[in-house]
């Protein structure tokens, strides 16, 4: 089977193991099938805005193009800092837009992604949001009205533990090594008072399973880099297909790139 498209970051769905499927056309293709099969991804040297659709040289923010990343409101600087959201304010980019992704619940979390790191999310993103960062456990630290207050609480907690996702690390575990309830426990008094008001008194800790079984001598490999990247699929953890030769491939990372599939 041999299919060109434009790449988007893959769908899951939570089960135990995870499912995934990547847009192709008009279609999808369920990604668990086709572990253990040979996959080619071969580069065809085009870009296009996964907003406008537009050819562009350069990918930003996962596949927009300049114009768009400068003036989207899901590019806006708030996006990738939760504390400079200033939609509350008033201030937006689009406040339609915001009042639909910003002035919603958010939730401030502690995910296991092979070390203990804080994030933000929408409430109707979990667990997608998790899944796509290859968390292996998680739980809600604090449900905020607001996109700023969540990410106030997060710079507080920075503080104290990582807000990144070290894609290796990622990758090299598949059980949790934390208690996250005590974790958690023991973080909460570090807030302002002002803050520990929006503690989640959710303590369930999600627990996730992926379609892998760690492979030895990972490296991440890059369309900008390799023309073709091929290998047998041999698993799939947060946006990233794993291969038995060790290439780990972060497929968001590469949205709107034009590739040719080929699974044999």
């Amino acid at each position: 089977m041999t299919t060109d498209l434009n790449l988007s970051k893959m769908r899951s769905e939570f089960g135990f193991p995870v499912r995934y499927f990547l847009s192709a056309n008009d279609t999808e293709i369920d990604m668990n099938a086709l572990i253990g099969r040979y996959l080619s991804i071969e580069y065809q040297h085009e870009i296009y805005c996964v907003s406008c659709g537009k050819r562009t040289s350069k990918s930003y923010m996962n596949g927009h193009c300049y114009d768009c990343y400068t003036t989207l409101p899901e590019c806006d600087e708030g996006v990738f800092n939760p504390e400079k959201d200033m939609s509350h304010l008033g201030i937006s980019r689009d406040m339609e837009w915001s009042k639909k992704y910003s002035l919603i619940d958010h939730y401030v979390y502690l995910a296991y992604t092979g070390d203990l790191k804080v994030g933000v999310t929408r409430y109707n993103q979990i667990p997608t949001r998790w899944i796509d960062q290859g968390a292996v456990a998680a739980i809600r630290f604090a449900k905020t009205p607001n996109r700023n207050l969540a990410g106030q609480i997060e710079v507080e907690m920075k503080k104290h533990i990582a807000d990144k996702t070290n894609w290796r690390r990622m990758l090299m575990f598949s059980q949790p090594n934390v208690d996250l309830v005590e974790r958690k426990k023991a973080l909460l008094p570090l807030l302002p008072d002002d803050l520990r008001i929006y503690e989640s008194f959710d303590d369930s800790v999600v627990e996730i399973m992926y379609p892998y079984q760690v492979v030895a001598n990972l490296k991440s490999v890059s369309l900008d880099k390799f023309d073709r990247i091929e290998g047998k699929l041999a698993g799939i953890k947060g946006q990233y297909l794993i291969f038995d030769n060790g290439a780990a491939f972060n497929v968001r990372s590469h949205s709107g790139y034009k590739v040719k599939l080929e699974i044999l």
